[in-house]
């Protein structure tokens, strides 16, 4: 500590009244010291504060930013794995088939990513995500190759309607690759696995479950072990399909899987082409369909441009055909985002200028100097230059 630095301290300490006559009272003495001595610790830690050093020391207390510390990481497949957290004291818990979105600070950058959580709640209070690294994914390929255990994230609450209804039915999910999370997290939800096998719970008795797994091969399959332990059971009955094996799926083909598809409500997490396709096939059909997706599919693409941030003068040359989110996360830019499907709105900033493109519809969104016009940067490609307030 510099010599200036204990004078005010000193200076502090001895101009102020720590007791004022009106705070004498056992309540009043109390709340006024602790202000007091907090406000002197305050001078010798600025530029730090208090709080800051027990971020140190205890960085998942109550009342601090809500994180995580990864305990165990689990492969899964050659490029997925199931990540194990345990979470701050203010995690407010799940309902599985929730998602959180996870940052992580990667080559100096911190990103956003959502995963879904692959338990229902832990009796050890810790969670887990399974991750599949995708090409050219930077978060994805950073938890699953080159994070370790003792590593803090930062985390947000759950968050998600895909879930099951507590009242029991009869259900269909169909799932292809990374898709299986959700539906895995339900599934150890309703039918846990002890040492001893299986546990059979009374309140997943109202429960018929059939699932419909999709995978490029059978080594790729995420959780299949997991699946067929259910199957063999008699908890859940498994079709479990093989891109090499058997051919991409044909969603026609379900009703020769699913004899009784017309009696069940279909839950669908993949790739956004099997989603579109179920849609299409359940609408026609009258069937219940609640899908759950983590990426966008780009039907039209932008025309490209200069994006420039105001807030930092920072520029980047986008070619229009990614979310503008995606192509300022990669040049280093610190962005808001959520749940990166254009459905949470955490991604929105005000557009000052320009125009941008949505990538899912081709609508094209322009605002003149002084709109200030919110768009999603998740959804959303340059379509000439503008400018966003950021």
């Amino acid at each position: 500590m510099t010599l200036a630095r204990r004078h005010t301290i000193v200076e502090y300490m001895a101009t102020t009244t720590f007791l004022a006559p009106e705070t004498r009272g056992p309540r009043g003495f109390g709340s006024r010291l602790r202000a007091r001595a907090l406000r002197v610790a305050e001078l010798a830690a600025t530029p730090l504060v208090p709080s800051d050093y027990l971020d140190v020391f205890n960085p998942l207390r109550a009342g601090a930013d809500l994180r995580g510390r990864i305990e165990e990481i689990h492969p899964e497949t050659a490029d997925a794995a199931t990540i194990v957290i345990r979470p701050g004291a203010d995690w407010a818990g799940h309902v599985p088939g929730q998602y959180l979105r996870i940052g992580i600070d990667v080559d100096g950058v911190r990103l956003w990513r959502a995963y879904s959580l692959t338990h229902g709640p832990r009796s050890d209070g810790r969670i887990s995500i399974t991750v599949k690294a995708v090409p050219d994914g930077k978060v994805s390929n950073h938890l699953v190759h080159r994070a370790r255990a003792g590593t803090l994230v930062h985390l947000e609450q759950a968050a998600g309607e895909f879930v099951l209804p507590t009242d029991g039915g009869k259900f269909l999910f169909v799932t292809a690759g990374s898709g299986i999370t959700p539906v895995i997290g339900m599934l150890r939800n309703l039918f846990p696995v002890a040492e001893s096998g299986v546990v059979r719970l009374p309140r997943s008795e109202p429960y018929d479950i059939v699932v419909v797994h999709v995978a490029p091969s059978e080594p790729h399959s995420i959780f299949i072990a997991n699946l067929r332990e259910l199957h063999d059971a008699g908890l859940i009955d498994l079709v479990a399909r093989y891109d090499d094996e058997h051919g991409v799926l044909d969603v026609a083909d379900l009703a020769d899987l699913v004899p009784d598809l017309q009696e069940r409500t279909t839950f669908a997490c993949g790739p956004a082409g099997l989603l579109d396709a179920l849609g299409a096939h359940h609408e026609e059909r009258g069937l219940k369909l609640l899908t759950e997706q983590f990426r966008v599919a780009t039907l039209v693409a932008g025309e490209g441009g200069t994006v420039t941030f105001t807030g930092n003068g920072t520029s980047i040359e986008a070619d229009g055909s990614r979310p503008i989110l995606d192509e300022a996360e990669e040049a280093g830019v610190l962005m808001p985002s959520g749940c990166r499907m254009g459905i949470c709105y955490g991604c929105v900033l005000p557009m000052r200028e320009g125009s941008v493109r949505d990538l899912r519809t081709g609508e094209i969104t322009t605002a003149v100097e002084g709109d200030n016009v919110k768009i999603q940067t998740c959804i959303s490609a340059a379509a000439g230059s503008c400018s966003i307030d950021h």
